[in-house]
């Protein structure tokens, strides 16, 4: 293991390590997590914008329950899955690729 990570002194190459299968799970779950939370965040502020609008369009008090219930939280929800799923086929992609170009360097 030792010699696999010292790097060629004549070329100043470090080779590649190879790609681990358990990082997929790991990046895909952190990026739909910072996702599904950016897009709450972002549609709550523009669901809490657009309901005081309303409100003081119609002149009754805002109801910011309906802000979360029924606008933020079902974004997100879809968003979070649409999310996971472009991140997994990314991940998935990137690890294939990686474990293919890992082979190839330690063939050439």
């Amino acid at each position: 293991m030792a010699e696999a990570l010292k790097h060629d002194r004549r070329s100043g190459v470090v080779p590649s390590r190879s790609p681990r299968w358990y990082s997929v799970p790991a990046r895909v779950f952190v990026l739909t997590f910072i996702g599904t939370l950016l897009t709450f965040s972002v549609t709550l502020f523009f669901a809490i914008f657009g309901t005081v609008i309303l409100a003081a369009m119609h002149g009754v008090h805002p109801d910011m329950r309906s802000a979360y219930r029924y606008i933020a939280l079902p974004v997100a929800l879809v968003a979070g899955g649409i999310i996971f799923v472009v991140a997994l086929i990314n991940e998935i992609r990137h690890y294939r690729q990686s474990k293919t170009l890992t082979a190839i360097e330690r063939l050439g």
